[in-house]
């Protein structure tokens, strides 16, 4: 609107164009195809900018109450520039006038407008504007602002009618990321729930029978293989400790990038409906600092098709997976109390030793199993970390 006015409330217009329609579309899906609500608050920016040819753009996010920005995201300005600047605007001047009345706003002359309100020592001077209101659920979220439009003296009626149709766009998107990050948040909170319920079960069980164990040592302290039984206890507690660690890794860990042991955890987690029960895990040792992507593709491919044969051969009701680093040396175990193995096993027997043993002597290590005396199978694979 040349002569800097609001307009009246009014549908979107329709973009006749071919070649805008299919821009929108395109900037549509780049949109939808990006939940990470940062990257894509920066592109609606850059794709508004890129349509109007604009030479600064922004996106200023209300606050809760909608009457001031919280956050403001500037494209086109260096980062030199922006620290020359300082904080960024709370919502006066024009950028009052989208918060107070969030309709489309397009002026010729920034300078010249009566509820100018200037711009702070070190910012570049900007004429032509551009504003456009981004609704989620009816509620705005925040408003575009594109400026100085390059090749022209002022955005067009098209270039609102584009914005305008990327800004609906931008609600949705906005809305399935918010969405996202909920059920991602909800997820955390699900997995750090079940870790609080392994501690429970396992953990504090085992210490509390250890407990009751070292007290009728302490009742009768003559008692013959007594020796054995704090043996036993020793062994317990250290087993508690590695479970201790595992879990308060799992709880600091959640959410953030993925090492080995989140994407062992992951495995053992996706391959559970094929064993039929839960598999214990247990991490001990700098793992994720350590064992290098070599490593970590045999490793990874060990733990799939030992846990597989353990779902489809050894009728197993309980199962761990173990994965040690110390002293150079990667060590995976993997344990079950199924049927258990023949002496010789063979490829074609289904259990894939072979190739599991193949796979430890490419990384100059080592492949075993054996028969534990309670009964089942414990696969051991061992290679050094330093390739």
């Amino acid at each position: 609107m040349p002569d800097g006015s609001m307009k009246d409330q009014a549908p979107l217009r329709s973009i006749e164009d071919p070649a805008e329609l299919r821009r929108v579309l395109q900037a549509t899906l780049l949109l939808e195809s990006d939940l990470d609500l940062p990257t894509l608050l920066h592109h609606i920016v850059d794709e508004a900018r890129s349509m109007t040819d604009a030479r600064y753009g922004a996106l200023g996010v209300l606050n809760e109450e909608g009457t001031a920005l919280a956050e403001f995201l500037t494209v086109g300005l260096s980062l030199a520039a922006k620290e020359l600047i300082g904080a960024g605007p709370t919502g006066m001047g024009i950028l009052e006038l989208l918060i107070a009345d969030p309709r489309p706003i397009r002026l010729a002359s920034l300078s010249t407008h009566p509820k100018r309100y200037g711009f702070p020592p070190n910012h570049p001077l900007m004429e032509s504007f551009l504003g456009v209101p981004i609704k989620v659920r009816d509620r705005v979220y925040g408003n575009l602002y594109l400026t100085d439009k390059v090749g022209g003296s002022e955005f067009t009626e098209d270039d609102e009618a584009l914005v305008e149709a990327l800004a609906t766009a931008a609600g949705f998107a906005i809305e399935n990321a918010r969405l996202h990050q909920r059920s991602k948040e909800m997820a955390i909170y699900e997995d750090r729930d079940r870790l609080a319920r392994d501690l429970h079960d396992t953990v504090i069980q085992r210490l509390f029978a250890v407990g009751l164990s070292l007290q009728s040592m302490a009742a009768t302290p003559s008692t013959e293989g007594n020796l054995d039984r704090l043996d036993a206890a020793i062994g317990e507690i250290d087993d508690s400790i590695r479970q201790v660690r595992t879990s308060i890794f799992e709880l600091a860990s959640t959410g953030i990038g993925r090492g080995i042991r989140s994407t062992v955890l992951s495995l053992v987690h996706e391959l559970t409906p094929v064993v039929g029960f839960e598999i214990d895990v247990l991490f001990d040792g700098p793992i994720d600092s350590v064992i290098t992507d070599q490593v970590a593709e045999h490793l990874l491919a060990t733990v799939r098709e030992a846990l597989t044969n353990v779902g489809r051969h050894a009728s197993a009701t309980e199962a761990s997976v173990g994965l040690v680093v110390e002293d150079g040396t990667c060590r995976l175990e993997v344990i079950d109390n199924g049927r258990g193995i023949a002496e010789n096993p063979s490829s074609e027997g289904g259990l894939g030793l072979v190739n599991l043993r193949r796979r430890a002597e490419k990384l100059h290590g080592h492949f075993t199993t054996e028969c534990p005396r309670g009964g089942g199978t414990r696969l051991t694979w061992e290679v050094p970390v330093d390739l």
